[in-house]
């Protein structure tokens, strides 16, 4: 749209067009500031405001007329094209005007180094717009936006089944999964794994690290993938090196960058706007090592109080990643509370409810003595936004020479076919037990015992077994 010239002349005809049509005020009130405006047109922007709050419409013309001397006429003939073209108009003005304001204000902002507080600010002024979107009709097309919703989302495995069956499938675009674990127990192990998981599926990764140097993190990473324990890594550099660049021929990019402990979501976003320029690679996944590091856009905000503190940190990581379409993870400490407990719920998370509220998903991380002998992790599943998995736990393997974390394969076996089994072995035991204080199981008519062998057979005739035992009881009591 070519420049308009900005002049009272311009601000009579938007009061004017308004005055004429006012369902044109109604639908762009939402953006319309008096202090858009100037003189006396800012007065009547004001008066227009106010009136249309207290009486819901707008005042006649010969009221504002008489109110501010001036001389407006009502325009004819204004089309549905007319409209659409004015509020286009409209819009670009005030989103122009927020901008001029802000621009002026900026030396105070400079002067007091309130940074953020004039970024915020410019970022609102360019959001400025009117409801084009209306939203969704639910009644129209179901089908049409059940599938955008399944492409939209694209549920992404977290490479251990075990894991995927408690968040019905995997983790989203947009959302936060966020591993929390005490002091030492392998939050960082569990970042790493679930990256190398992703690669395999060929997804983009950045990884950013506030703990661990970028070196570190690489030869975890390199032991996960070729299988090397760590101290084999130091030995057979060659031979990692190839199995490395095959991996790379298969899998997606992963990029490894360290940001120190104080970074923000903001430091976050540049980087990863650099990496992709630069790279020409666009991230699918963003892991966070880890989010107690990270700290809030606005220095306003004390660091020193974690509930505030973790709230702006997790909102505006989640920001992040709904503006880039992101996988994210990250990891949390846990509190002093959870010290040996195995049992973890919400209120064991370092920083409190504010982080949690915010998260997609929480998995909490347990790991005895015992079950680090024989190489086992539980995750515990706290809060799951897009399943019925809280409450529940898995067990997962976990090598510590190439310090690789796997589903446990007896537990994958167990399919529904073992299921039922289990299920008809309770049954049968609960007939042998009571054989005994009820009748001799010879005594009992052939009859009776019909379709015993397809009950065995067929989790459907549980029901005939039950009626079985009611007999068995029934002529126990006759006699």
């Amino acid at each position: 749209m070519e420049n308009v010239l900005y002049n009272s002349d311009f601000q009579e005809f938007i009061i004017q067009f308004f005055l004429s049509c006012h369902d044109s005020f109604a639908r762009s009130v939402s953006i319309v500031k008096p202090e858009y405006f100037s003189g006396l047109n800012k007065k009547i922007i004001k008066y227009l405001i106010e009136y249309s709050e207290n009486y819901k419409t707008l005042p006649l013309f010969e009221d504002v007329n008489a109110r501010f001397e001036k001389n407006f006429k009502k325009i004819e003939n204004i089309s549905e094209r007319d409209i659409e073209a004015f509020l286009s108009c409209l819009e670009q003005y005030c989103r122009h005007k927020a901008i001029e304001n802000i621009i002026l204000e900026s030396p105070d902002y400079l002067k007091n180094q309130n940074y953020g507080e004039l970024e915020k600010k410019i970022k609102d002024a360019l959001l400025i717009s009117l409801y084009n979107d209306l939203g969704t009709d639910y009644f129209y097309s179901p089908k049409e936006r059940i599938l955008k919703l399944r492409e939209r989302n694209n549920t992404v495995s977290t490479g251990w089944k075990s894991v995927d069956k408690k968040l019905f499938g995997g983790l989203n675009r947009g959302e936060i999964t966020l591993f929390a674990g005490n002091s030492g127990v392998g939050k960082s192990l569990f970042l790493q794994n679930i990256t190398l998981n992703f690669l395999k599926q060929k997804l983009n990764v950045v990884y950013i690290t506030c703990e661990l140097s970028e070196l570190l993190t690489s030869m975890r990473i390199d032991a996960m993938l070729t299988g090397l324990s760590t101290k084999e890594v130091f030995k057979r550099p060659d031979d990692v090196e190839l199995s490395v660049k095959l991996a790379a021929k298969e899998y997606g990019k992963l990029q490894i960058k360290y940001l120190p402990p104080g970074t923000t979501s903001n430091n976050i976003k540049s980087y990863l706007k650099e990496f992709e320029i630069k790279s020409g690679i666009k991230p699918d996944v963003l892991i966070v090592d880890y989010l107690d590091l990270l700290y809030p856009n606005s220095k306003k905000i004390n660091p020193s109080d974690l509930f505030i503190k973790d709230k702006f940190v997790t909102e505006e990581l989640r920001s992040l990643s709904v503006e880039f379409s992101l996988i994210c993870v990250s990891a949390s400490q846990l509190n002093r509370s959870a010290i040996n407990e195995i049992d973890h719920d919400q209120s064991m998370i370092a920083g409190g409810i504010s982080k949690i509220n915010t998260c997609d998903n929480v998995i909490t991380i347990y790991s005895s003595d015992s079950m680090k002998k024989i190489g086992e992790y539980q995750l515990k599943f706290i809060k799951t936004r897009s399943s019925s998995g809280v409450g529940s736990t898995v067990i997962l393997n976990f090598d510590v020479n190439c310090l690789r974390i796997t589903d446990k394969e007896e537990e994958l076996e167990i399919d529904e076919t073992i299921k039922k089994d289990a299920k008809k072995r309770v049954m049968l035991n609960n007939i042998k037990r009571n054989n005994e204080n009820i009748v001799d199981i010879k005594n009992i008519d052939k009859s009776d015992l019909s379709g015993t062998n397809d009950i065995i057979d067929d989790e459907k005739k549980v029901d005939s077994l039950k009626n079985l035992i009611n007999k068995v009881i029934t002529k126990k009591s006759q006699t």
